[in-house]
């Protein structure tokens, strides 16, 4: 279970944590794990005072199984978020992807190399869950970015109000 954690300063993304946690699949059991997640999302929660969580989407694969399993590790996680009262928000992959490199079809390796410069840090490992995770954490801060800093369209929904808006359009 990878995760990944940003905190916002004046408006711009700080590097903060990325983790991976190993359930050793000798010593857990499949539900047992579910419960370990559980409880290890929580304390992520509490202990850096998270305020919203972001996950990466489910997606298709080739193994049912670990499709199965990869979901049930996702609900957990969710309802572990839910129950601390805190917003969840997924995005697709490749939304992932595109929002940390500008291709939706990068590799693991490019955007952990893009995700080092943006918030600028070294990291070496090859295992991917951590900075998979903390794409999903910087995705979701481009996101809300993004859509706070959209103007709101006007509604036109009626004639009245194009005329009242338009007034020297009318044609006596």
């Amino acid at each position: 279970m990878g995760f990944g954690i940003i905190e916002i300063i004046n408006n711009q993304p700080k590097y903060i944590l990325m983790e991976a946690k190993h359930l050793n699949k000798n010593r857990t059991e499949g539900l047992e794990k579910l419960g370990l997640i559980y409880h290890e999302t929580i304390n992520i929660i509490q202990q850096y005072s998270i305020t919203d969580v972001a996950i990466e989407a489910p997606f298709y694969g080739k193994n049912i199984q670990s499709m199965l399993k990869l979901g049930r590790a996702q609900g957990i996680a969710i309802a572990a978020a839910i129950h601390q009262k805190i917003s969840v928000h997924e995005y697709a992959p490749r939304k992932i992807k595109q929002s940390i490199t500008g291709r939706g079809s990068s590799s693991k390796e490019q955007v952990s190399s893009m995700l080092q410069r943006i918030l600028c840090f070294t990291h070496n490992e090859k295992h991917f869950d951590a900075t998979d995770a903390l794409a999903v954490a910087l995705c979701h801060f481009f996101q809300q970015n993004n859509s706070a800093n959209k103007p709101t369209k006007k509604s036109n929904n009626s004639w009245s109000s194009f005329i009242k808006q338009n007034p020297d359009r009318l044609n006596p």
